[in-house]
This record gives C-alpha cells, sequence and structure tokens, in this order.
C-alpha cells in the first residue's frame, strides 16, 4: 500500500467508450493528488490501495469477464492487496439490485453516469475545469473522442439503449476543446467514437453535424490522423465520404457494423436498412472513397437465420471482400425487444459452426488483402519498439488500434530504432491472415 492511502488504478473492461470515461475519472483524481498506478504493473506489485473496475455489460462474453475481473478484485482485496475495491459502468449500470447482493465485498457499486458519486466517496470534489481534460490510458500519441452517449436505435439485439439512455451529442465547442488539449499532450491520432457517431448532432442542432465536426477538427494543429469508428448504416451522412475522399488528415478507413444482408435476418434484427440499401451502400463507399478500408462486424444465430440466410450472408462477405470484419454469435440479452418478443431457435452448436465459418472464409480474404500489399511502400505510426529485437511495431492509416493487426518492422543495424509515436515509411515484405511484416527504407 502507499504511505497516504492515496494510490489508485482503474481496470477498463470492454469497448474504448469505457476508457475515455475512466480517463475523465482519472483526471480528477490526479488533479486531487492520487497517484495513478498503470495497469501493467502486476497488482501485488503495484501498492495500489483502491481498485476501480469499469465493467463492461453488453453481451454475456462481456459481462462473464467483468464478472471475473470483480472477483479476483474480491480475493486480491481478502488477501490484503489493495483496501477498497469499486465496480463502476455498464453492468452496474445495467444490474443495479442483483450486482451488490451477489457480492457484498464490493466497498460500492456505481453506474455508467456515477462519476461524481464515485468521486465523492473518494472525497475528491469534481473540478468543472477538468470536463474536458483526460489522464490518458492509452500510448501517448494516440486518443479516443467520444463525441456522444447513448443510442436511439432499437436494435432487437442490443442491450445498449437501456444501460445508457438516449442519444445525447457532446457539444462541438467541448469537442474541439477537448480535441486540442489532447494534441498538445501529443496525442497525433484522433479516434471519434460514440454508440453512433452519425447521429451526431440531432439531438443539439436539429441535423446530422458529423461531417461538420470532422472538417473542424480537421483544423486543428498538430491532428494526423482523424479515424472514424462505430457508424450506423442506415442513414448514413453521405458528405462525410467526401470529407474522407479529399481531406488528408480523416483516415480512409471506417467502421460500420453492418450485422447481416438477408433481408428476414435485418428486418427481425430491426436495423432499418434492408439487404439491397446495405449494398447500395457498400458499394458507394467504394465509389467515392478509392481505397477505402472497410471494418465491419456480422452476427450469426439471430432469430430468422436458417441455412439459407446464413448462405446469404457467406456470399455477401465473399462478394465485398471487407479488408477487416469480426463476428459473434447472437445471444439473448435480458430486456431487449428480442428477448421479449423473438424465439432463440438456433441451437448453441449451430450458432458455433456458422461463427466458425464465416471467420474461416475471413481469414482467407484478410490473408489476400495483406498479401496485397507486399513490395508497397507505406507510412506507419510507431506503437512501441524493442531496443533488444531491433523491431518495432506500429500501424498504417489502414489500421485501427487494439482490434486491427499490426506492421512488425525490422530495423537494420546501423539504423536508428524510431521512437514511439514517430511516423516512418517502410517497405511491406511480409503477410499473415492479421500482421504485416516490413522493413525500414
Amino acid at each position: 500500500m502507499s504511505a497516504g492511502g492515496k494510490r489508485v488504478r482503474v481496470v477498463t473492461m470492454g469497448c474504448s467508450k469505457n476508457r475515455v470515461d475512466s480517463e475523465h475519472l482519472l483526471i480528477q483524481l490526479a488533479a486531487a493528488g492520487w497517484e495513478v498506478s498503470p495497469e501493467e504493473v502486476p497488482l501485488e506489485e503495484a501498492g495500489v490501495d483502491v481498485l476501480i473496475i469499469n465493467t463492461c455489460g453488453f453481451i454475456l462474453d462481456a459481462k462473464e469477464e467483468s464478472v471475473d475481473a470483480i472477483l479476483e478484485a474480491v480475493d486480491a482485496k481478502k488477501n490484503g492487496i489493495i483496501s477498497r475495491l469499486y465496480v463502476m459502468g455498464c453492468l452496474s449500470q445495467r444490474y443495479p439490485g442483483e450486482l451488490p447482493a451477489e457480492i457484498p465485498e464490493v466497498d460500492g457499486f456505481f453506474g455508467a453516469f456515477s462519476i461524481g458519486p464515485l468521486l465523492k466517496v473518494l472525497g475528491v470534489r469534481p473540478d468543472p475545469a477538468l470536463e474536458t481534460r483526460r489522464f490518458l490510458t492509452t500510448p501517448a500519441h494516440y486518443a479516443y473522442l467520444k463525441i456522444s452517449e447513448g443510442c436511439d436505435r432499437k436494435c432487437s439485439y442490443c442491450a445498449i439503449p437501456g444501460i445508457r439512455g438516449p442519444h445525447m451529442s457532446v457539444p462541438e465547442e467541448k469537442l474541439l476543446d477537448e480535441a486540442a488539449y489532447l494534441v498538445d499532450k501529443g496525442v497525433k491520432e484522433l479516434i471519434v467514437i460514440a454508440q453512433d457517431t452519425t447521429f451526431y448532432g440531432l439531438d443539439l442542432y436539429g441535423e446530422r453535424r458529423l461531417g461538420h465536426l470532422l472538417n473542424r477538427l480537421t483544423d486543428i494543429r498538430g491532428i494526423e490522423w482523424i479515424r472514424l469508428l462505430y457508424s450506423y448504416p442506415a442513414s448514413f451522412p453521405r458528405d462525410v465520404l467526401d470529407i474522407m475522399a479529399s481531406s488528408p488528415k480523416i483516415c480512409k478507413y471506417l467502421d460500420i457494423p453492418l450485422q447481416h444482408s438477408a433481408d428476414p435476418v435485418l428486418k427481425a434484427m430491426r436495423r432499418s436498412i434492408d439487404a439491397r440499401a446495405t449494398r447500395e451502400l457498400v458499394e458507394d463507399f467504394r465509389r467515392r472513397v478509392p481505397g477505402i478500408v472497410l471494418r465491419t462486424t456480422m452476427m450469426v444465430g439471430h432469430p430468422g437465420e436458417g441455412e439459407k440466410e446464413f448462405e446469404n450472408l457467406l456470399d455477401f462477405v465473399n462478394e465485398y471482400r471487407f479488408e477487416r470484419l469480426g463476428a459473434f454469435a447472437y445471444s439473448e440479452e435480458d430486456g431487449t425487444w428480442g428477448a421479449q418478443n423473438l424465439k432463440d431457435a438456433v441451437p448453441e452448436s449451430v450458432k458455433q459452426e456458422r461463427l466458425d465459418e464465416l471467420m474461416e472464409l475471413q481469414a482467407a480474404i484478410s490473408l489476400r488483402y495483406n498479401e496485397s500489399r507486399i513490395g508497397t511502400v507505406e507510412r506507419v505510426l510507431v506503437d512501441s519498439r524493442d531496443s533488444a529485437g531491433r523491431t518495432c511495431t506500429g500501424r498504417t492509416s489502414m489500421e485501427a488500434p487494439e482490434v486491427d493487426g499490426e506492421v512488425v518492422i525490422e530495423c537494420p543495424d546501423g539504423v536508428a530504432l524510431p521512437e514511439t509515436g514517430s511516423f516512418v515509411d517502410v517497405r511491406i515484405t511480409g503477410a499473415d491472415e492479421y500482421d504485416l511484416n516490413a522493413e525500414m527504407l
């Protein structure tokens, strides 16, 4: 334990949106004199007084992972490794009564919007001047910018609206102030996130203002890359494509979960878009932004997906050959429209077989795409370095951190190993289905 009892660690589970919440909490604690313990140091060696777990409660696997982390922390408390344990975030927002009853060893549970009450328990008065400030837990050269909270969509399988509430945009001026602060701290890549980034501005300005916001972000000196994640296909704002095609700062990269390609499944999912419009959208992306890299997510086993619909999905993925694709099997989530109105009729074994088949197809597509880049010269942002092995790892504008592959760069003897956060030009020399190999130029 620390001498003053004021060393804290925040463990963030789930998505990057949770990470932003953790960073807003940590800046308040740090400003109040708390010492922040980095997550990479083993807990038993860190001398942590207070451990805070920011949980995810989206789907079954995420919930189980969060619960496991809480139980491990309970053991750490029993063994005297930490003094106090608090839980915040989506899981405790979703199960405010059940969790305290099941895990009474936790000193306090706080919801997804309870930073203020948690700070009060820790004896910290929130400083309004720090509203747009963050304690970065990512490498110093990239950061996430959360532009809105909540979601107005009514997808059948999704618990997020029930956890995070309706869509609420962050005012543009606050976002620009936060972005400028991050750049002053050394951030070169800004990753724009929300539950649905395409909805940005509707509640505040009466219109979709994502494109306008992106344009204003490009005016901030010091930003090199701006990356867009978590977009929704229905009513996608097409002006964003024009900005992406014309601005050298906007990465030609888009994360847009499509979830399926067959009309019966899309209708059952309540996705507000049909198969024809989905195909037209993807074709529009390819046509208007040449060279765009598309990351998408698909779901298998949703009610309404028979063998015919699954084959439709395989054909769709094979036809449009997304550079990046993740997938997961449907799980019936309590409180969702699907759990209340649809029958989860696809056996778990069949869901897993379909998931394996889809990802096997995507592995071949990803490998072919990566191999097509061998011999090209690309600009890489260095994320980490290994001085002993004379290698460093990084990403091009076509890879997002944490979810995509890396570029492993060999640095010849006599050539200085590039610093973390620097940009270097490399030649791609090899590829597998996930990562790339390269040599310094």
